[in-house]
């Protein structure tokens, strides 16, 4: 893979996680780290923490390297709002770690794997494994007791890496409830630890007090409840974010690790938490790449808090899995990607199946390989793919004008596969039911093809002498062009023989009109408008026998 370096993010990364590896020693394990909230959807925009250390681990495993990929879940996370669409009431859970907040479906154990179960099955659709590490599980276990403590007794020197980094707005603010950095009492002493209320349950908590020697804090409630525990006995809370962060680097070891460009800039979570990774827990910060925004169609930022953005598991239903890891692959991580959901989706398999062919044709560059043959598997997996392939648009059309009735769809599809014919239509499986899942679900009505039942006599009885023609001859040649190939040459060609050519002459701008002004009579006379699907589909998925019912004239 030397020779394809350039260009090539994935190899670039891993190579500078495998000289992190060697700088640490020669012991040192190789891990790629992935965060995730599951306090929403689990949105396109979180997909790309998980692909980004994904791809860089799995060129590690080329390498004949052991490499882990964790994906850290932050479920002991507080709830912060109440999500659009619930009741009023659910507010009453905001502040409790999200695996103590019930799932208001009644499906999952709770909120937090109400939005994992999901993901989880999408990550496996898509032959990404990972090392899952529940944040609840390992706070409530004690996991972390001595990395508290620690914190705990370093607390002056962590709140003095912090103001290194704090604006004078928020020196001069009042702590906040949801404030990452940590709080204190009128004093300004700070403490890195966040207790969850004993009582409510809530980390609406303010530390009054901490004693080195006996490890008790002592802490006060908004609810009004006032309590107290030995921190190396007791698990009632976290570290607030910015010190969990770089503690978690030193406790797992993590070499490599992605975050957004939220936490990528200057003074931003990754800039203090490498200066606290050192200062205090005598690690060092992985190494680290900040990666872009994902949009749909061109949309800003998503945020699952806000809701209605898709998550892979909707993205999945369109967009097969091969295709989806490619859009996250062929992208460099600081440049943004868009995943459509719109008419695009046809460009986009489009694209995929240009570079297919380009492989198969060996003109390829190296780099094009590569980011193929990593969207195709993992260095332990090869996805499944569609057998025979076929354009996403002319399956989408057919499947449109046919309703997804099978039966038609089989027999249209084996005209489209003359010289190699369908035998049945696993073959165009699994590209077929997501052409029609994008079909059914993401066409607006009013752009449904809807076939005329009846010819359009008031139409066809204003036809001019050369419209008159056009018909005929297209009608005269619907058997001897009855393939996809034959009736685009046809419909094409048409305005060529009006004029006297042969069907393979070049178009000139008159030609092209005319074919125009064709298109947009045929268009009327079989689907009451003036655009539609591609002609020579529309065509083969009529029949002859309905072509010329629509088109004859009496």
């Amino acid at each position: 893979m030397a020779g394809v370096k350039q260009g090539d993010w994935v190899v670039a990364a891993a190579d500078q996680v495998i000289a992190e590896g060697k700088r640490r020693g020669p012991d040192s394990p190789l891990v790629c780290a992935s965060g995730v909230s599951p306090s929403g959807p689990i949105h396109l925009g979180n997909l790309r923490e998980i692909m980004v250390p994904h791809f860089v681990a799995d060129e590690i495993r080329r390498r004949g390297l052991e490499c882990k990929h964790i994906l850290s879940w932050d479920d002991y996370d507080r709830l912060r709002k109440v999500p659009a669409g619930l009741p009023a009431s659910f507010a009453e859970h905001i502040g409790r770690p999200l695996t103590a907040v019930p799932d208001p479906c009644g499906e999952h154990e709770n909120w937090a794997e109400h939005f994992k179960v999901p993901f989880r099955a999408a990550l496996a659709e898509l032959g990404v494994e990972v090392t899952e590490i529940s944040q609840t599980e390992m706070y409530a276990s004690g996991a972390y007791r001595e990395q508290i403590l620690h914190a705990m007794r370093n607390r002056e020197r962590i709140d003095a890496v912090l103001g290194r980094y704090r604006t004078k707005q928020t020196q001069a603010a009042e702590p906040e409830p949801d404030d990452d950095e940590g709080d204190g009492p009128a004093g300004n002493i700070y403490y890195p630890y966040k207790p969850y209320c004993a009582a409510c349950g809530r980390d609406t908590t303010t530390i009054s007090s901490f004693d080195e020697d006996s490890t008790e804090i002592r802490y006060s409630c908004q609810c009004g409840h006032s309590d107290g525990f030995a921190l190396s006995e007791g698990n009632g809370g976290k570290l607030v974010w910015k010190v969990d962060w770089p503690m978690r680097w030193a406790y797992e070891g993590v070499t490599f690790e992605a975050g957004g460009v939220d936490h990528s800039s200057p003074g931003s979570s990754f800039t203090v938490g490498s200066q606290l990774v050192r200062e205090v827990f005598g690690g060092e910060p992985p190494s680290y790449l900040g990666y872009s925004f994902v949009g749909i169609s061109g949309a800003a930022k998503m945020s699952g808090s806000a809701g209605g953005a898709p998550t892979p598991t909707d993205a999945l239903q369109i967009v097969e899995a091969p295709l989806l890891r490619w859009l996250y692959a062929r992208r460099k991580p600081n440049q943004a990607i868009t995943v459509a959901f719109d008419q695009e989706v046809n460009r986009l398999y489009d694209e995929w199946d240009a570079l297919g062919r380009k492989v198969a044709a060996g003109q390829a560059e190296l780099t094009e390989l590569a980011v193929r043959e990593r969207s195709i598997g993992s260095a332990t997996r090869t996805l499944p793919s569609t057998e025979l392939v076929l354009p996403f648009r002319t399956l989408a059309s057919v499947l449109d004008i046919t309703t997804g009735d099978e039966e038609q769809t089989l027999r249209i599809l084996r005209d489209f596969t003359s010289d190699t014919p369908l035998a049945d239509l696993d073959q165009v499986r699994p590209r077929l039911d997501r052409a029609e899942a994008w079909v059914t679900g993401y066409v607006p009505a009013e752009e449904h093809t809807q076939v005329r039942t009846e010819p359009d006599r008031a139409r066809l009885g204003q036809l001019s002498p050369t419209e008159r023609e056009a018909l005929k001859l297209l009608l005269d040649g619907l058997d001897e062009h009855w393939s996809l190939p034959g009736l685009t040459s046809l419909v094409y060609g048409v305005p060529k023989l009006q004029a006297g050519l042969a069907l393979d002459a070049p178009a000139t701008p008159e030609l092209k009109a005319a074919q125009r002004s064709l298109f947009s009579l045929l268009y009327t006379l079989l689907v009451g408008r003036d655009t539609g699907p591609r002609l020579p589909t529309l065509l083969l998925a009529l029949g002859t026998e309905r072509i010329r019912s629509l088109l004859s004239v009496a």
